[in-house]
């Protein structure tokens, strides 16, 4: 027997059953293992990746507090032509159709059913409710009364939108829609830093600037309102023009300059014109489009640049 190898065999595990064999995966009373690990196996596993989510969340923690360090929390980092918004303003409407038709910009109702234009009036009261002068003492800004003689606030202060006496346009009568004289607000939409270049020559006004507008701006110019973002609203096309019918801005034809610009002070209220339709023709769908007008807004009827686009039907 001597020079002669001993053979040895490997003998397979035993074969286990499936419900077997999971019972020892959970748990192995020969070798001392919990699903697959021994205790020594399971502590050094979870050392490694708690030090390793620690270093981790510690890093990202310190990244971010670099980051934050590069921003100003009342101003964004990159702003006008620099930034996605650009530097040419684009104008809203208010109210809005409901959220389930969020894409449409037709304002439909019967005046003479209040549960249908009540949508309508509740959407304005919303829109609103920032306006309303807030009690005293419960804010830390305070809102002031403006004018062309006295166009910038003081510092930490913002100019007050007095909607007092906006005729029609108003909560208690309803803006209008129980009487089929609609008001659709007209606001700009806010650009930081953004400053508008005024039509201060009345000898250079635009070709394309509507002739009543025009006019409009030679009469302010002798009471020395002329820093202002014109509006004008139109029908879109000769039959909108007629079925529109005569209009009123109010309070007055435009954004006044002392709004301006944009620095996102707490409590700044954006500027609105109210488009007051005396005499909408009923039953019929009128385009309306209303522009806003300094040297520095562009208009594209395309992408909706300086202008809104919405239609009216009042049954």
């Amino acid at each position: 027997m001597e020079g002669k190898k001993v053979e040895q065999f490997y003998l397979p595990p035993p074969k286990l059953g499936k419900w077997e064999g999971f019972r020892v995966f959970l748990w192995n009373s020969e070798t001392g293992q919990f699903l697959g690990r021994t205790g020594a196996s399971w502590a050094k596993i979870l050392l490694f990746y708690v030090i390793f989510y620690a270093v981790l969340s510690g890093f990202f923690g310190a990244m971010l507090a670099v980051f934050y360090q590069t921003l100003d929390p009342n101003a964004p980092k990159w702003q006008l032509d620099n930034s996605l918004i650009g530097s040419n303003p684009g104008l809203g409407f208010r109210p809005m159709p409901p959220e389930s038709n969020v894409e449409s910009t037709l304002i439909w109702y019967k005046a003479s059913d209040e549960g249908n234009y009540l949508h309508w009036t509740r959407e304005l009261d919303r829109f609103l409710e920032e306006y309303e002068r807030p009690p005293t003492g419960t804010n830390t800004y305070e809102r002031v009364n403006c004018d062309y003689n006295r166009p910038a606030p003081p510092p930490g202060k913002v100019c007050d939108v007095d909607m007092t006496n906006w005729g029609e346009c108003t909560k208690h009568k309803k803006y209008g829609f129980s009487k089929s004289r609609p008001c659709i607000f007209l606001k700009l939409n806010k650009i930081f830093g953004w400053e508008p270049q005024f039509y201060n020559d009345t000898k250079n006004l635009p070709e394309l600037m509507p002739a009543d507008l025009k006019q409009h701006i030679r009469d302010e110019e002798k009471s020395n309102r002329l820093d202002t973002v014109w509006v004008s609203c139109s029908g879109e096309n000769p039959a909108d023009v007629e079925n529109m019918g005569a209009i009123q801005y109010i309070p007055r034809r435009g954004f006044p300059g002392y709004y301006f610009p944009f620095k996102n002070t707490q409590g700044y209220l954006s500027p609105l014109v109210a488009v007051f339709f005396e005499k909408p023709k009923y039953g019929v769908l009128i385009n309306i489009e209303c522009k806003a007008w300094a040297h520095n807004i562009i208009h594209d009827r395309f992408e909706r640049r300086g202008s809104v686009h919405f239609e009216l039907m009042v049954d």
